[in-house]
């Protein structure tokens, strides 16, 4: 079976969700999370489709194809089946949000099934696999520089890529919300991210929300970056040889991922924020993280807490304050 057949079947299988008409505070509003194999992608797309939109899902590993991350063990039909089990409608769109031809079938798609995108959420990456060995603890002049093009390809190229097709789509709504999720926010960044190509990439979508926001104003749309904190996602689990049903024995060897959220936690907030009326007015053209947005829409994670890891890094581990993980959950 090949990724065009994937996403044939996949349409069929949904197309009675897509006729019953989901219920929930964004019923009807049309959503795409582009990035949305794993991690904090997946999860978005999941409580997007919770709270009742119509979820185009994408990504480059599907169950035939693998992309450079590597990982098998997610794709993006398993996440569009994700959305369906929470009550929504999933569709899976095979995406690499580096060829533009690929980008412009799928806006011919959407608009061709609906005519708008109310909601985008770029949280596309993919460059884990270049940090360990290309970024943390070296120089830039020690990166091998097509690895540090490729984290900018992966962290910017793709955003603005996505951004500029998506758009004129978006302008169509009645109330278009752009999210570029990153690492980090806009006050947490004003540090060095370790290494120039990885600060470039992670402050790029802060930038981009900011500028498309001014762009979106007189639609009555609203741009917003906006940053989970230390997350629990897949791969970070895989690092540390735990799962999510016992992953605080990780702390014994890292002891700040006492901080850490699980992917539910972003996700849950910005459904939240999808789902406010009054959300241009709030962020529009902002960078925010999922511990202020917590706090602001009163959303908790998985086990009820309100992690605020930014906060926590800026108070305890940079700042020298006297404190715990625990005093910022």
């Amino acid at each position: 079976m090949n990724d065009e057949d994937i996403t044939t079947q996949n349409t069929q299988n949904t197309q009675n969700n897509v006729q019953a008409g989901p219920e929930g505070p964004l019923a009807g509003r049309i959503a795409l999370v582009a990035g949305a194999t794993r991690g904090a992608g997946r999860a978005q797309a999941v409580e997007l489709g919770r709270a009742g939109a119509i979820v185009y899902v994408t990504g480059r590993t599907t169950r035939v194809r693998a992309s450079e991350v590597g990982r098998t063990t997610e794709t993006i039909e398993e996440t569009a089946e994700l959305v369906i089990a929470a009550g929504g409608t999933g569709i899976a769109v095979p995406t690499d949000h580096l060829d533009e031809a690929q980008v412009r079938a799928l806006v011919e798609r959407i608009d061709r099934e609906y005519g708008r995108l109310d909601i985008l959420v770029n949280d596309l990456w993919g460059g884990e696999h270049l940090l360990a060995t290309s970024v943390f603890g070296k120089k830039s002049w020690e990166t091998p520089l097509a690895d540090g093009l490729r984290i900018l390809e992966l962290g910017a190229r793709s955003h603005v890529i996505t951004a500029a097709l998506l758009l004129p789509l978006m302008i169509r709504s009645d109330a278009p919300l752009h999210v570029e999720v990153t690492d980090g926010t806009a006050h947490s960044n004003r540090r060095y991210r370790e290494n120039i190509y990885y600060d470039l990439a992670k402050n790029a979508p802060i930038r981009l929300a900011f500028g498309l926001g001014q762009e979106l104003a007189e639609y009555g749309g609203a741009a917003v970056a906006v940053s989970p904190g230390f997350l629990r996602s897949e791969q970070m689990l895989s690092h540390f040889g735990v799962s999510e049903e016992n992953w605080r024995d990780a702390i014994a060897q890292e002891p700040a991922f006492a901080i850490a959220e699980s992917p539910r936690y972003l996700a849950r907030t910005v459904a939240a924020l999808a789902a406010d009326p009054d959300r241009a007015k709030r962020w529009n053209g902002k960078s925010t993280s999922s511990g202020e947005l917590a706090r602001v829409y009163g959303v908790t994670d998985v086990d009820g807490s309100q992690p605020d890891a930014w906060a926590y890094f800026e108070d305890v581990i940079y700042g020298g304050k006297e404190g715990s993980a625990e005093d910022y959950r």
